[in-house]
């Protein structure tokens, strides 16, 4: 088969469309033929190398994948070769507490597809068959791709851990990422405000038609005060925090009293500095949020099924130009989801 890999960390140089072999399924495993496979910021990370983490090599990146059934075993009862299915992206092993009551994101031995593992960046991947999903009629396979990490990642964080409720107020920095804009269509549904930041006059007009009702710069105009503008000084409900280090304060700074942040990522650093008096006298609750459930995507399935959400798709490429997808992800050029086309 043909897939983009990489044999050493490095820049978007290293990705190399070759020739791999094609991957052979266990009894628990499902092959799958790939349609599309949308970019997330682990791609970066697990290409660029990151400190006490070992990434098998060759490596082949790619957690959200939708395609076609190639082979399942025969007593597969639910999925069959040819159905046309998305992938959830969490692997858990299947058989401790966690993962038996539904908590897969917190097996000890939890990895995404892609990562710790092969993933979707190829004509062929081998999953866990229990992680195979029906694709939503009249969906193609680009807006599929699209959709199960950072919805699942936005689900797991707004209605799962901060249990958002109708009337409250989001602010969702970096609106215009994947699971930004995962996030505003998701506190809408929930009947919440969303104050989103981005950094153009563009992609904050995107965001508006997404749902957001208010709008910040956030290389033009203080996050904090306009926060505060926009609240009568009483500040958020929530926080969705996904950047690290650029944000982390003006993030918490935004926090109403009793306030929760939740935060999924640090695309622009982990170290941070926290005051805890701030924290602990305005009562503050900050939730580490890593991805979800396998029962947390189904639902998310079936909200894309009935229309309630829609696949956001900055934008598509062809298998063999993965670097430049990853370029424009790196240079944070798009809006919404960069999938590649197989």
């Amino acid at each position: 088969m043909k897939a983009v890999r990489f044999h050493r960390h490095g820049g978007p140089e290293v990705l190399q469309y070759e020739d791999a072999p094609d991957p052979k399924p266990n009894g628990d495993e499902a092959l799958v033929r790939v349609k599309a496979c949308a970019l997330n910021h682990l791609d970066i990370w697990a290409r660029n190398g990151l400190p006490n983490v070992e990434i098998p090599m060759p490596h082949i990146s790619g957690a959200d994948v939708a395609g076609v059934v190639e082979w399942v075993p025969p007593e597969e009862k639910f999925i069959r070769r040819g159905d046309e299915v998305i992938v959830n992206p969490g692997i858990g092993c299947g058989r401790c507490d966690k993962c038996l009551l539904g908590m897969d994101d917190q097996c000890r031995y939890y990895t995404i597809l892609g990562y710790g593992n092969d993933g979707g960046y190829a004509e062929l991947v081998k999953v866990p068959r229990v992680n195979l999903i029906q694709k939503p009629e009249g969906m193609s396979f680009t807006e599929a791709a699209s959709f199960p990490l950072v919805f699942l990642t936005a689900h797991h964080m707004l209605v799962t851990k901060a249990r958002l409720r109708a009337g409250e107020s989001v602010l969702v920095i970096g609106a215009s990422s994947g699971v930004g804009t995962a996030a505003i269509q998701i506190a809408k549904l929930s009947g919440a405000s969303v104050i989103a930041t981005a950094g153009s006059d563009e992609k904050l007009s995107r965001a508006r038609a997404l749902g957001a009702d208010h709008l910040v710069n956030h290389y033009k105009q203080d996050i904090v005060e306009e926060v505060k503008g926009v609240t009568g000084k009483r500040g958020v409900d929530v926080v969705v925090e996904h950047v690290g280090r650029a944000t982390w304060d003006r993030s918490v700074k935004s926090l109403a009293k009793g306030g929760r942040l939740v935060l999924c990522g640090a695309t622009t650093g982990g170290e941070v500095t926290t005051d805890l008096r701030y924290v602990f006298s305005r009562e503050l609750t900050i939730y580490g949020s890593y991805m979800g459930g396998r029962g947390e995507l189904l639902e998310v399935v079936e909200l894309f099924r009935s229309g309630r959400l829609k696949p956001v798709v900055d934008s598509t490429f062809p298998l063999a130009r993965a670097a430049e997808a990853q370029t424009r992800m790196e240079k944070s050029e798009h809006f919404g989801k960069i999938v590649l086309t197989v």
